[in-house]
């Protein structure tokens, strides 16, 4: 493999420590630097010969394998050994599922997609349709919907609220987190805000979320980690697959498509709650877009 190839590699784990650094204690810091500066030498660390090099404690390297998208150590330590395994040998590196640098591009999009539909399964399957019910009665008769997202979980956060525009339903995406916590601040009982992060640990969401569950409002956080620290300001907790990543497509891209499938769900429930209003609503938003591009 050439020099270039392991560049890039090394290079995107080095940048999703830098993406998720703001989110990290100071020692979680330096434990996702070793990790990225060292993944050969880390791999062949325990938890606490890790946690020793990096002068931080066994419960600060679990904490950072989570941020970084791994249920825990010994998952983040596969990986890194995975890596490592990658750059000393020959072999293509494997970016995402079994897709590597030299397969051809029709076998990238067959692979996908079953990466896609598995994703999509999975997160049907773990779906707790009771919390579901709960949060689509509570969209369905709020004064207004607030959606919190950054990144690609913005993204997301934008679909939900262009939706529920399209049904005549007052919602607004925030990804700015000064605005974010200005508007929790409006809040009240009555209103709904909605926290979207696949590592349950984003402090620019979790901030406006805590202020609109201590102002009043019905909380719901739509994550990959039913243990993250979002779930403790959120009323109803909408899980999301864990989908499998890799170094060119991290967490935080391939959890939008489990995402997605939830927001979609929690949209048509509230459609149908509403649906005497919600009809003509989309009807009319339809012909006002269809007369615009005559």
């Amino acid at each position: 493999m050439t020099r270039d190839v392991k560049e890039i590699f090394g290079g995107a784990l080095a940048a999703k420590v830098r993406t998720l650094a703001p989110s990290m204690t100071r020692s979680m810091q330096r434990v996702a630097e070793a990790v990225a500066g060292d993944p050969a030498g880390c791999a062949a660390l325990t938890v606490t010969g890790l946690a020793e090099r990096t002068g931080t404690s066994e419960a600060t390297v679990v904490r950072t394998a989570r941020v970084l998208g791994y249920p825990g150590y010994r998952d983040l330590r596969l990986a890194l050994a995975g890596l490592a395994a990658h750059q000393q040998s020959g072999r293509a590196p494997v970016l995402t599922t079994d897709i590597s640098v030299d397969d051809p591009i029709g076998d990238v999009v067959s692979k996908l997609a079953h990466e896609e539909r598995q994703t999509l399964a999975d997160t049907a399957a773990g779906l707790d349709t009771v919390q579901l019910g709960a949060a689509v009665s509570a969209a369905a008769s709020a004064r207004r919907i607030d959606v919190y997202g950054v990144g690609a979980s913005g993204l997301v956060a934008q679909d939900l609220v262009q939706k529920f525009l399209r049904i005549g339903i007052v919602a607004h995406a925030h990804s700015d987190p000064h605005l974010a916590v200005t508007n929790a601040v409006q809040l009240r009982g009555g209103d709904v805000a909605v926290a979207i992060t696949h590592s349950g640990s984003t402090g620019d969401v979790i901030e406006p979320l805590r202020v609109a569950f201590e102002r009043g409002a019905t909380t719901v956080a739509i994550t990959g980690r039913a243990d993250g620290a979002v779930t403790q300001y959120a009323d109803h907790v909408l899980t999301t697959s864990s989908a499998r990543e890799s170094e060119l497509r991290p967490a935080a891209m391939a959890s939008r498509t489990g995402q997605l499938l939830v927001v979609d769900c929690l949209f048509v429930g509230v459609a149908q709650r509403n649906y005497e209003a919600a009809a003509p609503a989309l009807a009319a938003s339809y012909e006002a877009l269809a007369h615009r591009h005559r």
